[in-house]
């Protein structure tokens, strides 16, 4: 058998090949290889040998190699026609024109041929998962060998209704159920990131029991990363120069119980990463680069570039510079939090 998990929803084909590994008896014959950088022929021979003490062997590829600079789907690397023979290394000359045994690396392309054409003459015995964080088009290789041969499931990051209703439909299984506003909320500022949606429902309906109800204010209290996001609506506010509101979200923060000191350090962590954000859009990177560089989750990193567009260098880093002071006044108990955290929205960014 053969499956093929691909899509962008990288979370969703994860928890499915959990369930893939659950349905077969494969005892000690589980290998998983990473597609990106494990010799295809090693793969091949993995798959063609017969399980040892068991009724199946399983095979999992993770990944695919990257596509070489100028290659195209179309291109399929002449290497061999069958790569499952000890002639797929094929020998180059070295420096006196002796031959050496460097193997010649496969493309993209070929790597995705060779595999499908190997899954038409497997082991009845042996199932192998294919998982690839990307979408394949319907052209591919390993896509006709799917639907030939085996099963395929593609996965796509839900947006607007459809994150909202796979909050839902996550919280029933957790056997707990979820507001309306607490659903619009976690979908608001987490996004379609599901692997940290999931973390954080499993916290929230730990928290609330089964049969019970998450709340909004559950969520706000209980989940840093939309408190952090909140923190970023304040940043967010500053960088437009609206104190008023700044101060509203402020107070609103210490209301709920914020502790200054947190509430000051994590902007301090926002401010600072406005500072990198700029000096790699200054360079030329766009949003996908940048959230990859400084390890910011996407929308984070989309934000952070519409804010920046407010301030001059010079302003994050006073900015930066009045944050430290902030926060060395409040451990020394010059000021009082709610006074300290004041005179900072009034004087940000000037």
């Amino acid at each position: 058998m053969f499956y093929l998990l691909h899509g962008e929803d990288e979370f969703t084909s994860r928890e499915q090949l959990k369930q893939l590994k659950q349905l077969g008896d494969f005892g000690f014959n589980q290998d998983t290889f990473s597609g990106t950088d494990t010799d295809l022929k090693t793969i091949l021979i993995t798959c063609t040998t017969l399980p040892f003490l068991s009724e199946q062997r399983l095979v999992v590829v993770s990944g695919l190699p990257k596509k070489k600079r100028g290659e195209t789907a179309k291109q399929a690397d002449p290497v061999t026609e069958n790569p499952a023979k000890e002639d797929m290394a094929r020998p180059v000359k070295g420096k006196k024109g002796k031959k050496t045994s460097k193997t010649t690396a496969l493309t993209r392309a070929g790597f995705e041929k060779d595999l499908a054409e190997m899954v038409a003459t497997m082991p009845t015995e042996t199932v192998l998962i294919v998982l690839v964080e990307e979408p394949l088009e319907a052209s591919n290789p390993l896509v006709k060998a799917a639907e030939k041969y085996g099963k395929m499931y593609q996965s796509a990051l839900p947006k607007g209704n459809a994150l909202e209703s796979w909050i839902t439909k996550r919280a029933k299984s957790l056997e707990v159920k979820i507001a309306s506003d607490a659903n619009s909320l976690l979908a608001n500022f987490i996004g379609n990131n599901l692997r940290l949606l999931a973390n954080e429902l499993d916290k929230l309906a730990t928290y609330v029991g089964k049969g019970g109800t998450i709340s909004i204010e559950d969520v706000r209290q209980l989940s840093a990363q939309v408190q952090e996001a909140r923190i970023f609506d304040l940043t967010d506010a500053l960088a437009q120069r609206n104190r008023k509101q700044a101060l509203n979200i402020l107070h609103d923060l210490l209301a709920d119980g914020e502790p200054p000191l947190k509430l000051i350090s994590t902007i301090t962590t926002q401010v600072r990463s406005l500072m990198l954000v700029k000096e790699l859009a200054q360079k030329g990177m766009r949003g996908p680069q940048i959230a990859s560089t400084l390890g910011l989750a996407p929308f984070i990193a989309e934000k952070s570039l519409r804010q920046v567009g407010n301030f001059q260098p010079a302003q994050l880093e006073n900015t930066y510079r009045q944050l430290l002071a902030t926060d060395a006044a409040l451990k020394r108990s010059r000021l009082t939090p709610e006074m300290a955290l004041d005179l900072l929205v009034i004087q940000f960014g000037s």
